[in-house]
């Protein structure tokens, strides 16, 4: 552990003239004997727990996980025991609740910014993919928790708006994973879903991308359509507002432009919507300025 030594040093320093311990030092010291019981299968389950409370107030909980030797090869092994609860779904709430603290660990890891290349490099992301499958094989509690667990790691990723997460993730298939609960996952697994398909939409090599072939675009269209049609009959405000965004960043590109005054539900061009954005001035201003941007290609 690269800072360990310094810490217990100190302790020894501060002991021997009879000073007391402050209380972030004592945190400090439980972080480092946490970490340690990672690696040892009989203390893990707790100090995944333990870990998991800490990870909002101790800003380099990343660092120290990421340079701890053994210590994300545990969460990963974590990760791993379960895959074989996944298919036929056999997931227990206890099995969902441990391996949901290890992702809550390699979610720190992702959002730091000093952990965050090496945590793509290595294809960490890689292991919560197995997860996202499960939308069609079981709507559980349990497994929808790890999907919602799954999807804020991403989550987490693409909110840093970086170059190297757009490309690695458009190397994988995240897409279609996204698009998939965005289709049949909870409400809030698709508003998470949908969120990381926006912000990669965003970038302009993830729009290019979408944009790249009919199929890509028609996918991503037609899914986007029966969640207009979905929300038209059970409408949340949230949902709808990445959805018009997405909408509004595909009209950016001519192609989809044309495409999309083809396919834009009609639900979008009348009040179907009208109470759910009273009070949600940028979603409406979206929908306005994507309405524009359609009626603008027509006129040319």
């Amino acid at each position: 552990m690269s800072n360990a030594p310094n810490v217990q040093t100190s302790q020894r320093e501060g002991q021997s003239q009879n000073m007391p311990q402050s209380a972030s030092q004592v945190d400090r010291e439980k972080i480092y004997q946490w970490i340690t019981e990672l690696t040892n299968g009989e203390t893990r389950e707790n100090a995944l727990l333990e870990l998991s409370k800490k990870r909002e107030v101790v800003p380099d909980l990343a660092t120290m996980l990421w340079n701890s030797f053994g210590a994300v090869a545990a969460l990963l092994q974590e990760i791993i025991t379960v895959y074989p609860t996944i298919n036929p779904p056999t997931l227990s709430a206890h099995q969902s609740n441990r391996v949901c603290n290890a992702l809550a660990l390699l979610q720190c890891v992702a959002s730091h910014q000093e952990t965050r290349s090496a945590f793509l490099a290595a294809n960490i992301p890689l292991f919560l993919y197995p997860f996202l499958h499960t939308t069609s094989t079981s709507k559980t509690r349990p497994f929808e928790y790890l999907r919602l667990t799954s999807l804020g790691v991403i989550g987490a990723l693409v909110k840093t708006d970086e170059q190297q997460v757009i490309n690695f993730l458009l190397t994988t298939e995240i897409i279609p994973l996204c698009l998939r609960i965005m289709e049949s996952g909870s409400e809030l697994s698709k508003t998470v879903a949908t969120f990381i398909l926006q912000k990669i939409l965003l970038d302009e090599t993830g729009l290019n991308y979408i944009c790249q072939t009919y199929d890509r675009f028609s996918h991503v269209a037609m899914i986007l359509g029966k969640m207009v049609i979905s929300l038209s009959k059970e409408q949340s405000a949230r949902l709808l507002k990445h959805v018009i965004r997405c909408y509004l960043r595909l009209s950016d590109n001519p192609r989809a432009r044309e495409a999309l005054r083809q396919c834009l539900p009609d639900q979008l061009k009348d009040n179907t919507f009208a109470l759910c954005l009273k009070d949600d001035k940028s979603t409406k201003s979206w929908l306005t300025q994507l309405l524009k941007n359609l009626e603008q290609q027509t006129q040319t």
